[in-house]
């Protein structure tokens, strides 16, 4: 039950102890009450400073009054955004069909692809019939594109270039 002894080494070996060593092994004694700091050090830190007030970005006011008042007068929000909203929609659509025109080439060519793997297997037969179906389809759905696409361009093409009467081009 006693402490377990200070010594590193057997009771039985006696070596003697640098000076150096001696001071950095002898176990350290806690002061009987805590180091307090003085008042004056604590103050002369920076603990009792304050952070300088950094503002923030202000919104603007006026653009607020003027949504708030679109929502009591018509209870909804502005129409400006609902204008800019339609006019990003178009332009979306305007770019998706051409996307979709290359979605459909690639999901044609990963039809084959998979066909002709199924066809290394021994499975060809399999699905054949449903992959060729599935290819037709998209095939169709692709002309059904480009007639659009051409019907469009028609319709540009006569707003840009219209075509006059023929008794004036003759004379």
């Amino acid at each position: 039950g006693d402490a377990l002894p200070l010594q590193r080494f057997p009771p039985s070996i006696k070596q003697p102890v640098p000076a150096s060593c001696a001071a950095a092994c002898q176990p350290h004694k806690l002061p009987a009450r805590p180091l307090l700091r003085p008042a004056k050090v604590c103050q002369a830190g920076d603990a009792y400073t304050r952070e300088k007030f950094k503002p923030q970005p202000t919104r603007n006011l006026e653009k607020e009054k003027r949504r708030l008042q679109n929502i009591f007068a018509t209870g909804k929000d502005e129409v400006e955004d609902e204008v800019e909203q339609v006019l990003v929609r178009k332009k979306e659509e305007e770019i998706a069909e051409p996307n979709r025109f290359e979605e459909l080439m690639n999901e044609i060519q990963e039809r084959r692809e998979f066909l002709a793997e199924m066809e290394a297997l021994g499975q060809g037969r399999k699905y054949q019939g449903i992959v060729l179906t599935e290819i037709s389809q998209k095939l169709h759905e692709m002309e059904i594109i480009d007639k659009e696409r051409s019907e469009e361009m028609r319709k540009i093409m006569t707003k840009a270039f219209p075509v006059g009467n023929k008794s004036s081009l003759q004379d």
